[in-house]
């Protein structure tokens, strides 16, 4: 007989009556049944989520911050129910509770009365970990258990990201407002820098004029010294003038010939004198505008230095020290200002005694330049006197007299002037050094102000200038830093697509095993009659495969077609779902030639371990060790891969690989059926003259 023969004759007997016709027809529509409305109920089970009835429970009390009445509570549940990723339904705890007993909600969220309080509890001393309380019941469903659990991650992520919203606006908000401030800061340091450096250079001219002052004022005591000198002296000549005449003819002739310059002496004493008085007089009024300019400085630096410690622990509480820390670091940093402060108060005390001791030389002056003056004036008549005197003795006698007189006054003058002129010469000293003091003192403030300055700049730098609209970007990427870019190599679309390739190759096992119920393996008449057991073999696989690709196509017709899954490549797809169905025929075919009924038992075991091992549902890499191994052995493990190369449009490599493997294993049960069938035409074993019950 040949090989068509065999296999028309087998189908002959599979429809030679009614019942047997309904029989191939109910065995053929198995594995549509199972894998069309297996998929065709999960075919998209995410996406009908929004029928899942979820309560949700709102017991939060709300908090205030800043002033402001914050209810995140209210907020979350208003972006929860407005989402509708579930039927959310929004009761009292009460009614959520006895819900979820009797299966009204599969499950319930609770957000507390302290939710707000908690959440906005990071900036207090006894900061809380806001909670949202998930509770379910795993006899409702527990898929909709685990679902329940992503879904309070998400609305975790999603209060998360609120939250640090707010929080990361208000910390750019202050920043901006330091950034402000340390701006109004730099100017006034630049201010500061601006007057110390004018003060410094009017100290240098202070420095410059006390100097000369004070070496004019030595050259006026050296003078006043050799003029009281004179003085006394000429008072000596005028007592002697008067105790003798003979001596006096010739005294006088010398006198009037010493005192021919005198009258243009004294008056050029005078008008010096004047000059000195003068210049005293517009030196105190210099050194009385510096002491006041120096009093106001003083006066103002604690003010300056307190504004600037106030500015600065507030800068530090707004990047989160605590007040006692904020305090403890503007002190510190306030004490840079301490030598400024002290030795502006040092050089404003020496200012103020110099002011004192100018004004002092200033009246000592006025009363020098009176008595020059009056010199001046009596020196013409103390000339005329004398020549006068020359004419006769009794002019001579009363001019010696006056001479004696005016003489002992004129001496009594110059030591006026000579202790003026020491002291003044004193004073001017001091003077000198106070102001080289003030000096250095302003040159300290100006270099401490320019350090200010400069670090007021650099803290300023560090501070990135921003708007409104950048504030909301760089708060919204601080809360949410990281964003997941969905960039799928291949995509399968929906779950049940997702599930398709492993229970179309669980469908056509099931289909083959359930053919084999009523498909003889090999026909005992051809092994018998013809005994060429490779044709008799070919005729027993072709007749079950014939059949098995008939329900692939029927199959992948459903699953395209009244299912609508994408499959990128089609004709390839279809002709692995073809080469695993007769790989699948000459499995089972094997096993029965073998085994008889055992092996159609064993066919169903071999199902079972492949449909946990084939790796259809999660990843093969969960399995024990022991079934991982099997996972790279058992046929199924590869028609399933193979099938999601082709579907999602993954490695066509892989899936020729994949069907290489599918064809390996159809060969090795084929050439396992003709070794089994050929052993049969030669002898019979007891099983086969008398079969037992399970064959």
């Amino acid at each position: 007989m040949k090989i068509i023969a065999i296999v028309r004759a087998e189908l002959q007997r599979l429809t030679s009556t009614g019942l047997a016709r309904l029989a191939l027809v109910a065995l053929m529509t198995v594995p549509l049944l199972y894998g069309g409305l297996y998929l065709w109920a999960n075919q998209d089970p995410y996406a009908k989520l929004d029928q899942v009835p979820a309560a949700l429970v709102n017991e939060d009390q709300g908090s205030v911050v800043d002033g402001t009445a914050t209810n995140y509570g209210d907020q979350v549940t208003d972006e929860v129910v407005d989402g509708g990723d579930f039927d959310w339904q929004t009761v009292s705890s009460s009614e959520a509770a006895a819900g979820l007993r009797d299966g009204t909600y599969d499950f319930t969220f609770t957000i507390p009365r302290d939710f707000s309080a908690d959440l906005t509890s990071a900036s207090s001393d006894d900061p809380q970990r806001a909670q949202i309380v998930l509770a379910t019941n795993d006899t409702n469903s527990y898929l909709a258990t685990t679902i329940a659990g992503q879904a309070g991650k998400t609305i975790r992520a999603s209060v998360a990201e609120k939250v640090g919203k707010e929080a990361a606006s208000t910390l750019l908000v202050g920043l901006a407002d330091i950034r402000t401030n340390l701006g109004s800061a730099v100017d006034g340091a630049s201010q500061l820098v601006s007057g110390a450096d004018s003060a410094v250079s009017g100290a240098d001219q202070l420095v410059t004029g006390a100097a000369d002052a004070s070496s004019g004022a030595d050259q006026l005591s050296t003078g006043a010294t050799s003029a009281a000198t004179g003085a006394r002296s000429l008072a000596t000549g005028t007592s002697q003038l008067s105790t003798g005449a003979s001596t006096l003819s010739t005294g006088l002739d010398q006198l009037r010939d010493q005192t021919a310059g005198l009258p243009a002496s004294t008056q050029q004493l005078a008008d010096g004198a004047a000059q000195v008085a003068d210049g005293n007089r517009q030196l105190a009024a210099a050194v009385g505008d510096a002491a006041t300019a120096s009093q106001a400085a003083a006066d103002a630096a604690p003010e300056t230095q307190a504004a600037i410690g106030q500015q600065l622990v507030a800068l530090f509480v707004s990047q989160g020290q605590t007040q006692e820390e904020a305090v403890a670091s503007a002190t510190e940093v306030a004490s840079y200002f301490a030598p400024v402060t002290d030795g502006l108060a040092d050089a404003n005390t020496q200012v103020q005694q110099l002011n004192g001791q100018v004004g002092a030389l200033s009246t000592g002056a006025d009363q020098v330049s009176s008595g020059a003056a009056a010199l001046a004036s009596a020196t013409p008549a103390l000339t005329s006197g004398i020549s006068d005197a020359a004419a006769g003795a009794d002019t001579l006698a009363t001019g010696a007299q006056s001479a004696a007189s005016g003489a002992s006054s004129l001496s009594s003058g110059l030591g006026t002037l000579e202790t003026g002129a020491a002291s003044l010469s004193t004073g001017l000293g001091t003077l000198s050094t106070g102001t080289v003091s003030l000096r250095d003192g302003l040159v300290t403030l100006d270099d401490g102000a320019v350090q200010l300055q400069d670090g007021l700049q650099s803290g300023l730098g560090e501070i990135p200038a921003s708007t409104e609209q950048s504030r909301d970007d760089q708060a919204s990427a601080i809360s949410d830093p990281v964003g997941v870019a969905d960039q799928p190599l291949t995509s399968a679309g929906t779950y049940g697509a997702g599930l398709a390739p492993f229970f179309i190759s669980l469908a056509a096992w099931i289909g083959i095993y359930a053919l084999f119920l009523i498909v003889k393996p090999v026909s005992k008449r051809a092994i018998t009659a013809v005994k060429a057991p490779a044709r008799v073999v070919a005729a027993g696989w072709l007749t079950p495969a014939l059949l098995g690709v008939l329900q692939m196509v029927a199959l992948f017709a459903i699953v395209r077609g009244a299912l609508g899954f994408e499959v990128v490549h089609t004709w390839g797809m279809l002709g692995l779902m073809g080469l695993a169905s007769v790989t699948f025929a000459a499995i089972i075919m094997m096993l029965n030639v073998l085994l008889g009924s055992v092996g159609q038992f064993l066919g169903l075991v071999l199902m079972v371990v492949q449909l946990v091992t084939a790796g259809g549902t999660f990843p093969w890499q969960t399995l024990p060790g022991p079934l991982a191994a099997l996972h790279f052995v058992l046929p199924m493990s590869y028609a399933t891969d193979g099938l999601r190369q082709l579907m999602y449009g993954g490695s066509t490599a892989t899936a020729w690989t994949d069907a290489g493997v599918l064809a390996l294993w159809m060969l090795g049960a084929l050439l396992v059926s003709l070794l089994a069938t050929a052993r049969m035409t030669r002898q019979r074993t007891l099983r086969d003259l008398r079969p037992s019950l399970i064959g």
